[in-house]
């Protein structure tokens, strides 16, 4: 194919990779150099103050479950799923990506972890407390991983908008899911949604290597 042709084909995608790997990058290392710091930041306290003021039965139930759903419930069996249909249509390179964006993402997130070892707000007894450590949010960085990937796949097909859209809203809800129950501070949320997207551009790069054909076999 020649350069144009390709530019044209791929300049989409290729765009949503870069969008997604340099400005969250940027993002994550602000993050974590004041985290790293013993350091706080000004938005944290209000936002959840905020979401604890919104609480009520119905949205505790809401909340509980778009949290499970963002990880155990959801997203994991989820991931499992995906990866598995891949294999079966013998789609073997995107199969490759996927494993590689939604394990890795999970792997990394539980390294970034012990590294940072910031420890979860204690502002109110949550309904759904937590043990590991808060930074970055395993769930918001699960979901977001979960949500870049079909993104990707979606993106040369007529599916594109309603994933774009569906995948937005089901990120957003599983991170303030978890800054309602207590059990992260926001920054822990933006965190987590900056590793997911840099480390899924990188998993794309890496496997695909130019080789942008997302529907191909093999």
């Amino acid at each position: 194919m020649r350069w144009p042709d390709w530019w044209r084909r791929h300049r989409g995608q290729l765009a949503l990779v870069v969008a997604a790997l340099l400005p969250p990058s940027w993002a994550f290392a602000t993050l974590a150099t004041r985290v790293r710091a013993g350091g706080s930041f000004a938005f944290d306290l209000p936002i959840l103050d905020f979401a604890r003021a919104l609480g009520s039965p119905a949205l505790d139930r809401f909340f509980v479950a778009m949290s499970q759903l963002g990880y155990l419930y959801g997203v994991v069996p989820f991931d499992i799923a995906l990866v598995m249909f891949l294999l079966l249509r013998r789609q073997w390179r995107v199969a490759a990506f996927a494993t590689l964006a939604l394990a890795g993402s999970g792997l990394l997130n539980v390294l970034t972890k012990q590294v940072f070892a910031r420890d979860r707000p204690a502002l109110w007894e949550s309904i759904a407390p937590e043990t590991t450590w808060s930074f970055p949010s395993g769930h918001a960085m699960g979901s977001a991983t979960l949500a870049v990937v079909l993104i990707l796949l979606a993106w040369h097909t007529r599916w594109r908008w309603p994933v774009i859209v569906a995948m937005a809203a089901f990120v957003l809800l599983v991170g303030f899911s978890r800054v309602y129950l207590g059990v992260h501070y926001p920054s822990d949320i933006l965190a987590g949604w900056a590793v997911a997207s840099v480390w899924t551009a990188a998993s794309f790069l890496a496997v695909f290597r130019g080789r942008y054909r997302l529907r191909q076999r093999g």
